[in-house]
């Protein structure tokens, strides 16, 4: 189990006020950049479902072969939050780990840009996105017993606070009465601390528009809505890093020392020497296995509990 130094928060350095203003830097590493990650082929899924009536609440299904029940990897794409980038990038991962033998459901949402989306919509649709795994756990042979709630950079900060969301207070826009139970969760580049992100003026000041204020305007979203304020989940949680990806680590990091700080007792950190933001997310790189990886060990995991 890694560990770091218990630290509040670490400061991380400021983001380029777009979530593809990193291109240069990844360019001169070599690395895959949001451009590369848009020209890859997006592989179909095996079913559209929607979970809500706005055009945006739906979710891709991706099936293994063979009969189920079939545990799932419900995954939350990222995009730093806008209407600019949809679940279709994180296609090419839905379908590989389908191949490995998990459902894949691949949650969409409405984003800041979008009719309706940012506070409290967005991470309402995520919510709802989840809790429809009940609805259709039947008709596709889904194991809902055994689900790990997984996200990519944005969608990590979703991912973290949909497994959390059993402790927001019952004051809040974003409670739920019976949030579907969650068994591990998997934070790929995860931006676990949404107040830095906010401080920093991630994605041109994203996190204002997706909150409505500052944490010292709206005090009481970021106590509902931030990772760092719902520290720590009950469930095992694993980080995947980028140990190239300067810009989006530290807020993984952070995320961690704040976790540990608040009795996390099961919470591992994997880092990825070889990628940046988007390798970890692109099946043909070396990088991807070791999410694949991670994803199993997960639901191994599970297993041994039950």
């Amino acid at each position: 189990m890694a560990r770091r130094p218990v630290l509040e928060r670490t400061p991380w350095p400021l983001i380029a006020a777009l979530f593809v203003a990193t291109s240069a830097d990844t360019a001169a590493q070599g690395l895959i950049g949001a451009r590369d990650l848009s020209e890859l082929p997006v592989p179909g899924a095996d079913a559209r479902v929607a979970y809500g009536d706005d055009a945006f609440q739906f979710g891709d299904l991706y099936l293994p072969a063979g009969p189920g029940k079939h545990p799932v990897l419900a995954f939350i794409h990222g995009g730093c939050f806008l209407s600019a980038f949809n679940l279709d990038h994180a296609a090419g991962l839905a379908r590989a780990i389908a191949d490995r033998g998990y459902a894949v459901w691949s949650i969409e949402y409405r984003r800041v840009g979008d009719e309706g989306g940012g506070w409290p919509n967005t991470f309402k649709d995520v919510g709802m996105g989840l809790d429809h795994l009940r609805d259709v756990a039947i008709e596709y042979s889904l194991d809902i017993g055994r689900v790990v709630v997984s996200g990519h950079s944005a969608g990590g900060t979703l991912a973290l606070w949909a497994a959390g969301r059993d402790k927001i207070d019952e004051g809040s826009e974003l409670w739920t009465a019976e949030p579907l139970d969650v068994h591990a969760v998997l934070g790929l580049a995860a931006v676990g601390d949404l107040e830095a992100a906010q401080m920093n003026g991630a994605c041109g000041n994203v996190v204002d528009r997706l909150m409505g204020g500052t944490p010292v305007q709206v005090p009481e979203r970021y106590a509902a809505g931030s990772p760092m304020q719902l520290a720590p989940i009950t469930e095992p949680v694993q980080l995947v890093v980028g140990l190239l990806d300067r810009a989006w680590t530290p807020a993984s990091m952070s995320y961690l020392y704040r976790a540990i700080a608040v009795g996390a007792d099961r919470i591992d950190l994997v880092e990825l020497p070889e990628s940046g933001h988007f390798e970890m997310i692109v099946p043909i790189t070396e990088s991807f296995q070791r999410v694949a990886d991670a994803v199993e060990a997960s639901f191994r995991e599970i297993a041994s509990r039950n």
